[in-house]
């Protein structure tokens, strides 16, 4: 009986094991054959021009996408301005200082807009920013890309605040600093590296969005002066040149396309060793 019950353990154990062991599979193969085809389709397409030159009209080869590159740039550096320091100080709060009935409330609005689908934000933005100004601008993309960054940035912070050891705490407040000492020179710091891989895995989501920017930036097919007019970015223009009728723009698609794709990856990467350090600071 004990053999039998013996046996039929390591034959779950093995099902269960292969089972696990094709389903990582599927997932690595999935992200390799992803990563694959962009590049076979999208590498051969780059070039200096295609980072250095504006997009060139219809009928003419060359070009590039210098314009989208900037753009992103800008609307990203918004949205890190208005969505880290917002999210940063509400999982503060939400570590430190917060109680029990009004910050189980602030966590169920913060996951509620988690959910939220990017195209209602997009719209958001554009009854908000778009039609009082009457035009599209690069504030009212980043602004809305913001708003995507807060309730991510609320809840990673606040996880790793509260898995900084609660002897820091106690050690700092009994040298006789105050609790609010105590979590600026104490246990900021030695969440810190955690709190950046939140901060950049967040940015590298918001990458990629383009729903909220077809209301607000919209798009621009030269260098966008300032802060106040629609701009290019990577995400609306590959959007734009895939649904087009044109084999040079489908090319600079798949370009564009793995450009977005190994920023993205290259951010969780650097993510990734910032969190292993900190695993390895903390042992």
């Amino acid at each position: 009986m004990t053999s039998l019950h013996t046996l039929r353990r390591k034959m779950v154990n093995a099902i269960m094991l292969s089972l696990t062991g094709l389903c990582t599979l599927a997932v690595a193969g999935t992200l390799v054959f992803i990563l694959g085809y962009l590049f076979v389709h999208g590498a051969k397409d780059l070039s200096l021009d295609f980072f250095t030159k504006l997009p060139t009209p219809v009928g003419e080869t060359g070009g590039g996408m210098a314009n989208a590159i900037v753009g992103s740039a800008k609307l990203l550096l918004i949205a890190m301005l208005v969505g880290v320091p917002i999210g940063f100080l509400g999982g503060v709060y939400l570590a430190e200082f917060g109680g029990t009935t009004f910050s189980f409330v602030v966590r169920y609005v913060t996951d509620l807009l988690n959910g939220v689908p990017s195209i209602v934000i997009g719209i958001f933005a554009y009854t908000l920013i778009v039609l009082p100004q009457k035009h599209f601008s690069t504030i009212a993309g980043g602004l809305a890309l913001g708003v995507m960054m807060i309730p991510i940035a609320v809840r990673s912070s606040e996880e790793f605040l509260r898995a900084v050891p609660s002897s820091l705490r106690e050690g700092a407040m009994a040298l006789g600093a105050s609790r609010t000492r105590a979590i600026l020179t104490v246990v900021i710091p030695a969440a810190k590296n955690g709190i950046m891989t939140g901060i950049m895995l967040n940015l590298a989501r918001v990458a990629g969005e383009t729903a909220p920017l077809l209301f607000t930036s919209f798009s621009n097919r030269f260098w966008s002066p300032g802060w106040d007019q629609p701009t290019a970015a990577l995400p609306v223009m590959i959007f734009t040149y895939a649904i087009s009728p044109y084999e040079d723009w489908h090319q600079q698609a798949w370009a564009a396309g793995f450009v977005l794709l190994m920023l993205v990856l290259g951010v969780n990467i650097v993510a990734r060793m910032l969190l292993v350090q900190r695993k390895h600071v903390a042992r």
